[in-house]
Order: structure tokens, then C-alpha cells, then sequence
């Protein structure tokens, strides 16, 4: 198992989706997309090479693969390294992924 590390693009995502569940559908439906989310983590620890390789092939970024959190339509992106798993952003399947996969860091 290899330790799970967030980038702050990420950490921001998460937060502005669980603020959002928080006030258009309550505690509980933010509750489980972190229970959700948590799960989706751990899968990824355990095996990051299950993700799915899609947009690396899409847009040219070797290396990065996709899992889907169950119950909601997000997905978390994220690297595998040596040593860690890196979650570079947690995206709703509807947004524009390309554009925000390859923004530059804030």
C-alpha cells in the first residue's frame, strides 16, 4: 500500500464540493461523499494501477489515471510514483476535465 498525498488543487476541489452538498443537500449527503471519497482514496493505495488511463492517453500526460468515487459522478486524477500516490484533482464528470487538468497551479 502506498501512502495517498492531496495537492492543494485537490484539497480545494474537495472542499468547494463538500460545501456545496452541505448547503443544497445537508450533512448526510456530504457525509457520504467523504465516506465515498475516503473509499476511493484507499482503493487507490492499495491499487493505483486500477485507474483508468483515459485522459493520460486523451491529453498526452503520461501516467495519469482516474477513479471514480462510488454514488457520485466525481473522479479523483492521480499519479502513481515509486514511492506515493499523488491526487492532483477531484472533478465532477460533467466540468470541462481537460481545462482543469491542465491549468498551472495556483
Amino acid at each position: 500500500m502506498k501512502p495517498v498525498f492531496r495537492r492543494a488543487a485537490a484539497d480545494q476541489d474537495v472542499e468547494g464540493i463538500i460545501d456545496y452538498h452541505l448547503e443544497k443537500a445537508g450533512a448526510n449527503v456530504a457525509l457520504k461523499f467523504v465516506d465515498a471519497l475516503q473509499a476511493a482514496y484507499a482503493r487507490t493505495a492499495r491499487q493505483p494501477a486500477a485507474g483508468s488511463p483515459r485522459y493520460a492517453h486523451e491529453l498526452g500526460i503520461p501516467g495519469l489515471r482516474t477513479w471514480p468515487l462510488q454514488g457520485f459522478p466525481y473522479r479523483i486524477f492521480y499519479f502513481e510514483y515509486a514511492d506515493k500516490v499523488e491526487v492532483w484533482r477531484v472533478l465532477h464528470e460533467q466540468r470541462d476535465i481537460p481545462t482543469h487538468l491542465l491549468e498551472p497551479d495556483s
